[in-house]
């Protein structure tokens, strides 16, 4: 038996999560003693069988340090967080409303079908073509959510921090977003943050810079104190008491310091950019006075009086945000290995600091990386960063664990990360990444264009855990090295090794590397960290005692030029990476083919969404209504893209389960849904223009049909909402949302997509719009409306409808035999497609109803003429031509 062999039987037979103790209590699993839980990190006993195999092979021990054991806060919060499973009580009705529901459906087109409207067979074969389609998206919605769940030595995670430019992209955001990382309740040893700066500006370099001297006041203030949340801006800008459960008598004299010396980096961090030009200015001019042959490039300097290698303010040839050198600098060293330096009372600065005696001083390694970019390379744009910080950490630090946060992601719980790695510990080796939820600030109270997007985030995705898992969303998300590798999970990567050695003269474990350098490149110091990071994502009790301590070392120059070289832009050149290693690239959505990569190689994912509190929280939101629009768009295309390229769910390998296969169908496919929508939206119109209906009489079989369509509906909607901890506001919005996106986004998506795939051109990006500062109006964002060609359908759906229920209700009022059924089933339908569109008629009419006229005219153009062309191609029952006009009874 090999010692893999040998740790896989061990960890699966007889270690598991059924013998704990301390879990029994809430009658889960039953009770053994000795051994650390992976779930609760408390003691358990083996079985005998075990001690036997594990004595005898000397392959398992613990170590029983002060590390080894999750504060007992962070236990009870973790515990807390796993007893939200859904009740049978509505998990059984849940699953019962949904095949009745399904039933009703289908005897529902089937009587649409039988019964036409020979008065109007084109609305009726639209609106049961519409309905058909309707009934097959929701199926693919619904049957994912047939399982919704809810959601020791701690193992090093390397942090990454992705930033692209900053004049769209706050320093101050990013600065918070880093200090949050460092100030992070995790082993100081055991954290990296790594800031990718895609633009290679001096104005990021030297913000971390100021990140890095301002740390060793903030991280020690937080951990002396216990404060939350531990990025500073969102601290000192909380609306609760902040002296509330703080027993410290110097509290509130540090806190004041702490909030002075805040405000100096403040005015440190915004006046960069300026001090970096008045500074390159005066050195150029210093440079221009002495005796040269010709004046020198008007250089960008760092304070050092040194060039700065990467762009310069004034762009030239080698220093261009599209053509500039790598650049690794180590921000802050490797922690020492000492436990717990003591802090002074005085350290050193112009302002007496505060009394630290007792604190841990230590502060996590933080490097910044800006890759090399050069004419004729493809970027890759988030992608391409991600992967060269994949490749640069795995020289500096080597992680087992990789997470990865947009530059306004700060961390809002000190415990996110030991959340994370107990979901990656707690049970299977098959976790590839840990999903956390989006929370927003900044979001008006209604939240009016959906920005929290609560029912994908506690819904969808929790409803996805219950099968193999949710998609990866980008940011927030906790990955395992090897999966990022493209490995395949333990138990795969073990049967496809026995049949190698089966069919093989030689061991495959010596033919197997010799294919890494074709993988992963030429990198021997990467290949040689593959097998490391791979040990140190075992459990602790997977691992042999005198191997369990971290390999990990100080940095040296020797690394910084290896990392200097693997995130040269030509290093992925004949490499997998981008393809079948680290992020996907050409495609709009990198996150979600990354996921859907994962997932089809037999690996699962979590989904991380405790109801007590929030990980992590973005600092800007799209609250902008042009700006949610695009963001959509994006989106969308990404769908679309993925629907039309290798990728396609059906296309998957056996390895993905059934139900995970339909989730990302309906993902995929989900754009193609805004054609139907959008015809059934211009519907009511045509109907109230025509004075037909969708069906030839609105009878009693029809209405019992609509009600009970539709009293399932809610009742499903209300127990989503009820195991899902969301409110019914949240459902409403998200559904507005849909149809709106649906109207507008999705149709453009439907157009960027195949044309990307053919053509390869890309969709312009979406730049993320920085909170507002403190000077601003509040949520100005919401008021400003800005002209996009988006927004023409969803007005002339609105303009039309209107002009159809004007001219609807003149006609009833005027005939002397009114059609009242078919009249008030089309002003229902019209109501029903207005109050969907209600947030998206308040967006344009903005704060003083300045909407861009263009916009009005053009939807006013479209609506009138298809208003005239219907009444032209389909005159009104009981209608008389006279005189070439139409006159009404």
């Amino acid at each position: 038996m090999s010692s893999g062999q040998l740790r896989r039987q061990t960890s699966k037979d007889y270690i598991s999560e059924e013998s704990c103790a301390e879990c029994s209590v809430s009658g889960e699993v039953a009770p053994r003693q000795d051994v650390l839980c992976p779930r609760c990190r408390e003691m358990f006993k083996l079985l005998e069988k075990a001690k036997a195999v594990v004595n005898g092979a000397g392959a398992l021990s613990l170590l029983e340090t002060e590390e080894t054991r999750i504060n007992n806060l962070g236990k009870q919060n973790r515990l807390m967080s796993r007893k939200i499973n859904v009740p049978t009580a509505i998990l059984a009705p849940y699953r019962l409303l949904i095949l009745f529901r399904i039933i009703v459906l289908g005897l529902y087109h089937a009587w649409r079908i039988k019964n036409r409207n020979e008065d109007a067979m084109c609305l009726w074969g639209i609106s049961v073509v519409c309905e058909i389609w309707f009934s097959f998206s929701w199926l693919l919605e619904q049957l994912p959510k047939l399982n919704p769940t809810p959601n020791s030595e701690l193992p090093a995670i390397d942090v990454f921090i992705t930033a692209a430019d900053p004049d769209k992209e706050s320093p101050l955001v990013t600065a918070n977003t880093a200090l949050s990382v460092l100030a992070a309740d995790y082993p100081v040893e055991k954290l990296t943050c790594y800031i990718s700066d895609d633009a290679g500006s001096l104005q990021t370099f030297e913000a971390i810079a100021e990140v890095s001297s301002f740390a060793a006041l903030w991280v020690p203030f937080c951990r002396k104190h216990d404060v939350e949340p531990r990025g500073p801006e969102s601290y000192f800008n909380l609306k609760k008491d902040p002296y509330w459960n703080k027993i410290r008598p110097d509290f509130v004299k540090d806190r004041r310091k702490m909030k002075r010396e805040y405000d100096e980096f403040k005015v440190r961090i915004n006046a960069l950019r300026e001090a970096v030009r008045r500074r390159s200015y005066a050195y150029n001019a210093l440079e221009e006075r002495k005796v040269l042959p010709e004046a020198p490039p008007p250089a960008t300097w760092m304070a050092d009086a040194c060039h700065w290698p990467a762009t310069w303010i004034n762009p030239l040839p080698g220093h261009r945000y599209d053509d500039h050198p790598p650049v690794v600098q180590v921000m802050l060293s490797s922690p020492s290995n000492e436990s717990i330096p003591t802090g002074n009372k005085e350290d050193g600065r112009s302002v007496p600091s505060m009394d630290l005696t007792g604190v841990n001083m230590r502060l996590p390694l933080m490097v910044y990386i800006a890759r090399e970019k050069r004419p004729g390379f493809e970027d890759h744009k988030k992608a391409g960063a991600l992967n060269a910080l994949a490749r640069a950490s795995a020289i500096i630090s080597n992680g087992p664990f990789l997470l990865n946060l947009d530059y306004d992601n700060y961390v809002h719980d000190s415990l996110a990360f030991r959340e994370g790695i107990c979901y990656m510990l707690d049970g299977s080796e098959r976790v590839c990444f840990v999903q956390y939820p989006l929370r927003l600030d900044g979001v008006d109270p209604s939240d009016r264009y959906a920005n929290h997007n609560n029912a994908l985030f506690d819904a969808n995705m929790r409803a996805l855990d219950g099968i193999q898992g949710p998609f990866n969303l980008g940011s927030r998300c906790l990955f395992r090295r090897m999966a990022v590798y493209g490995f395949d999970p333990p138990e795969a990567s073990l049967q496809r090794t026995q049949q190698l050695n089966a069919s093989d003269d030689g061991p495959s474990d010596q033919k197997i590397p010799s294919t890494y350098s074709k993988r992963f490149g030429n990198s021997t110091s990467l290949i040689d960290s593959i097998p490391v990071a791979e040990f140190q994502s075992r459990p602790v009790y997977d691992r042999p005692q005198e191997t369990v301590a971290d390999p990990r070392g100080p940095v040296t120059l020797p690394s910084v030029a290896e990392a200097l070289s693997v995130i040269s832009c030509s290093y992925e050149d004949k490499t997998q990476w981008g393809e079948r290693v680290g992020w996907i690239y050409g495609s709009a959505k990198e996150d979600v083919a990354t996921g859907y990569r994962m997932h089809n190689q037999g690996w699962r994912s979590v989904y991380c969404a405790p109801t007590e509190r929030d990980f992590f929280r973005s600092a800007a939101a799209p609250i902008n209504l042009a700006d949610r629009l695009n963001q959509i768009l994006r989106r969308a295309t990404g769908s679309v893209e993925m629907f039309f390229s290798h990728r396609n769910p059906l296309l998957v390998s056996p390895n993905m389960r059934a139900l995970q296969r339909l989730a990302y169908l309906n993902h995929s496919a989900n754009p193609f849904t805004s054609v139907f929508l959008t015809v059934y939206c211009f519907l009511p119109a045509f109907c109230l223009l025509s004075g037909q209906f969708i069906v030839q009489s609105i009878s009693a079989t029809f209405l019992a049909y609509v009600l009970a369509l539709t009293v399932t509906l809610c009742i499903l909607t209300l127990l989503e909402i009820k195991w899902s901890d969301t409110q019914f506001v949240d459902w409403w919005r998200n559904e507005q949302m849909r149809v709106i996106g649906g109207t507008s986004a999705h149709l453009g998506a439907l157009l960027q997509g195949p044309l990307r795939v053919l053509t390869g051109i890309e969709p312009s990006p979406t730049a993320k719009k920085s909170s507002a500062s403190a000077d601003d109006e509040e949520f100005a964002h919401l008021y400003a409306v800005r002209w996009t060609w988006l927004m023409v359908p969803p007005i002339t759906i609105m303009a039309l409808n209107l002009i159809a229920v004007a001219i609807g209700v003149s006609r009833t009022i005027q005939s002397s035999s009114p059609e009242w059924s078919e009249f008030l089933g089309g002003l229902f339908f019209s109501f029903w497609v207005m109050i969907h569109l209600h947030p998206f008629a308040k967006g344009l009419m903005g704060r003083r109803g300045k909407t861009p006229t263009v916009v009005f005219v053009w939807s006013g153009l479209v609506a009138i003429t298809i208003s005239l062309l219907w009444l032209t191609l389909k005159s009104p029952s009981g209608a008389q031509e006279i005189g070439g006009s139409i006159t009404f009874p």
